[in-house]
């Protein structure tokens, strides 16, 4: 069974899912993040994924561009060390920053956002 945890912090929105994300369910993963779509600055956080199969990388995927579609910021923090491999494998980290620790990824939030600033 897949949770899915929101919570509005001072500086960003936090999405930390909690279950296996795989074709049973994706569903109720890409509602969620279809609903953060509008975040200026989201962190989806992972640590309590011990599995996503291709549906899962599909709907995280789907989230991510709808949320740069608005010109949101989004990284993911992921300390399990298969699912960072799948992420590296998959090439998934060359569209949105991934980082093994929350800390990191709110520092790869404010890089975007400075690089957007800049442009």
């Amino acid at each position: 069974m897949l949770e899915i945890h929101v919570e509005e912090v001072e500086t960003h929105t936090l999405c930390r899912p909690s279950g296996e994300i795989d074709a049973y369910t994706v569903g109720a993963f890409r509602e969620a993040l279809a609903n953060l779509a509008s975040s200026e600055r989201l962190l989806i956080d992972l640590a309590d994924v011990p599995f996503m199969d291709s549906a899962g990388l599909g709907a995280l995927i789907g989230g991510i561009r709808k949320v740069r579609e608005v010109e949101g910021a989004v990284a993911v923090s992921c300390p399990r060390q298969t699912l960072l491999r799948l992420l590296h494998t998959t090439g998934f980290d060359r569209i949105v920053p991934v980082t093994e620790s929350l800390e990191e990824a709110l520092e790869a939030l404010d890089e975007q956002q400075a690089e957007a600033s800049d442009s």
